[in-house]
């Protein structure tokens, strides 16, 4: 799968380490505070608001480091260990799952946050993967968290699809109707030991087709974000493996992430930004804040009001799976002829070229974990390797039918 050039591997590692040292230093490290281990939502702006979701890359980082050799095993094992126990006795939120984003010091909601369901899988994948590498209690810890999670609870029962979100003050809201992001929910929810969800809920999700140029039948999401593409597939290795319908999810991505980048050349001429080695259209930050519809065809948002020419490189870096040469090539233009891109923390997190340069300030923790997992995945596939070990995902995968190519029944 790998194909690189000497460059180009040079510059992953360099990405790879600035991307790792954001979840290293972005940390609560204080012993003494009830949000020990928890990690800002993003470097600038967001004050002491951490994301949930960037803890649970922040684990994975833990994980690359240690392997690596950039952090001491025992300093990882306890920085590991002290963060589930944050989340075991002092992270707010109901049923086993999360607010979206905490008080970095109490651990307690801020912004007057959803409870979230995604988030709280990304945090919980890392739990795990942190628990298959490191092992012992922190693997014991991590099933107690994984075990707490009502999954049941945020079904709707009507529908049978997962709601979107959920606030005290209001209810559950939304459907995860569509292929997104989502694909570890259904694994981790009919897997589980203590509050399955059943299979069918896999099956009821829309997998809608169309074609865009000369790329046939992407089951496409909502946006054509990127970032849809990507999450899920961070954590599952889904390569050579097909559902019961024979649904490649691997090559699904693939075949995204080339549309994506054809839209980009497609509008090259309207937007300065876009070209063959300029492209990633996915969730980041904007000349007018943050916006998680940008996005590209095929899809169902008008993603023409939405998109306004700007890139990120979580983009490429998140799909680099994908799309080796192609990411590398985007990777090293961004690196090469764009240097106010790049900062303490490798990529910042986004550029536009519409009205001048604009360049966002800062960078955010999911934009930075998505190129972190996606990166080490393909120098080592490190992430998957580990988070593949564990009983609850093969038997999640199992029941799904998502399994080897050759074990398919035609």
């Amino acid at each position: 799968m790998r194909i690189f050039r000497k460059y180009g591997e040079k510059l992953l590692v360099k990405e790879l380490k600035g991307s790792y040292n954001f979840f290293i230093k972005e940390a609560n490290l204080n012993k003494n505070s009830k949000g020990y281990g928890l990690i800002r939502d993003k470097d600038m702006y967001a004050n002491n608001i951490a994301s949930i979701a960037s803890v649970g890359y922040g684990l994975a980082a833990l994980v690359i480091g240690t392997k690596r050799k950039w952090i001491n095993y025992e300093k990882a094992y306890e920085r590991v260990n002290g963060t589930l126990d944050t989340f075991l006795n002092n992270v707010e939120g109901e049923n086993g799952f999360y607010y979206h984003f905490v008080n970095m010091e109490t651990a307690k909601r801020e912004w007057n946050c959803e409870i979230s369901i995604i988030d709280t899988a990304i945090f919980i994948c890392g739990a795990i993967c942190a628990g298959e590498f490191f092992q012992n209690e922190i693997k014991e810890k991590a099933d107690e968290l994984y075990k707490r999670i009502n999954w049941e609870w945020y079904r709707n029962k009507e529908t049978n699809l997962f709601y979107m979100g959920y606030k005290p003050e209001e209810g559950f809201w939304g459907k995860w109707d569509m292929y997104a992001e989502q694909l570890m929910l259904y694994v981790l929810g009919v897997a589980s030991a203590t509050y399955p969800i059943n299979k069918e809920m896999y099956n009821d999700i829309k997998k809608e087709k169309k074609d865009y140029e000369n790329i046939k039948d992407i089951i496409y999401t909502y946006c054509g974000t990127l970032f849809t593409y990507q999450f899920s597939h961070a954590w599952i290795d889904f390569r050579d493996k097909k559902d019961e319908e024979g649904i490649d999810w691997f090559e699904n991505s693939k075949k995204a992430t080339l549309a994506n980048r054809i839209y980009c050349i497609k509008n090259s001429d309207k937007f300065k930004t876009f070209g063959k080695n300029s492209w990633g259209l996915t969730a980041c930050v904007g000349p007018k804040g943050y916006s998680g519809g940008y996005g590209a065809k095929p899809c169902l948002a008008d993603i023409e009001k939405e998109n306004d020419g700007t890139v990120t490189p979580c983009g490429p870096a998140g799909s680099i799976v994908f799309t080796p040469e192609l990411s590398i090539k985007a990777l090293e233009n961004f690196y090469n002829n764009f240097p106010k891109l790049w900062g303490k923390y490798g990529f910042i997190d986004s550029y536009n070229l519409e009205n001048g340069e604009w360049y966002s300030k800062e960078v955010i923790g999911i934009d930075k974990g998505i190129s972190m997992l996606m990166i080490e995945n393909y120098l080592t596939q490190l992430i998957w390797d580990c988070f593949m070990k564990n009983e609850y995902v093969k038997k999640g995968l199992e029941i799904l039918g998502i399994c080897q190519k050759s074990e398919v029944i035609s």
